[in-house]
């Protein structure tokens, strides 16, 4: 894998983000398509708006894989910090954006956090714990995924404290951004208090 050209690790990376387990998974399962039901959100919360418990895992694996994957081979690879970020980034973006369907894809919560997974242990303990109690304390999943998001970012200053880490920071702060970015309905309904709670079904 080192003979790979280092320009190419992004694009494998935002290809692979580009698979939309949601509806890949929902067909499979003979579902309705995720991205016209619902929130019509191709994730694994929509996923399981249809009532499948099997698909909507099915598709959080999927979904965090294509976080996961990317960055681990090219840290195999043995690129560099700054290439890692970039390939961090473009897994991401994939499943925001994915090529294959529009680029029309989810909000990348579960790729952000196959993302942190690869990248440090540390930062997916942070999320995952940091997500878990939000989500208990107010059964917000988009409050909970906002906050662990914000913490994780800052948290990212601790974990990658040498000078050659900064880009892992800078790649950190992309995805956090665009998490926001993509839960912009999310907060508006949480300001009107519309939210959606965990389990309340729409």
């Amino acid at each position: 894998m080192s003979a790979i050209p280092p320009f190419l690790w992004p694009v494998f990376a935002y290809l692979m983000g580009s698979i939309s387990s949601a509806v890949i998974v929902s067909k499979l399962f003979r579902l309705d398509d995720p991205r016209e039901v619902g929130s019509g959100n191709p994730g694994a919360t929509n996923v399981l708006r249809s009532g499948s418990k099997a698909a909507a895992i099915v598709t959080l694996l999927g979904d965090v894989l294509k976080g996961v994957i990317p960055v681990l081979l090219a840290q195999y690879a043995g690129v560099s910090n700054g290439m890692l970020a970039l390939v961090a980034i473009a897994a991401f973006m994939g499943h925001l954006f994915p090529i294959f369907f529009g680029f029309k894809g989810g909000k990348g919560v579960a790729t952000a956090i196959g993302v942190y997974a690869a990248l440090s242990w540390q930062l997916l303990a942070i999320f995952v714990l940091v997500w878990v109690a939000t989500a208990a304390l107010s059964r917000y999943s988009s409050l909970a995924a906002l906050v662990a998001s914000a913490v994780t970012g800052l948290a990212s200053f601790a974990v990658f404290n040498q000078p050659d880490q900064l880009q892992l920071i800078g790649g950190v702060f992309w995805i956090v951004a665009f998490t926001f970015q993509r839960h912009k309905e999310n907060i508006e309904r949480l300001k009107a208090g519309t939210e959606g709670k965990i389990g309340q079904k729409k």
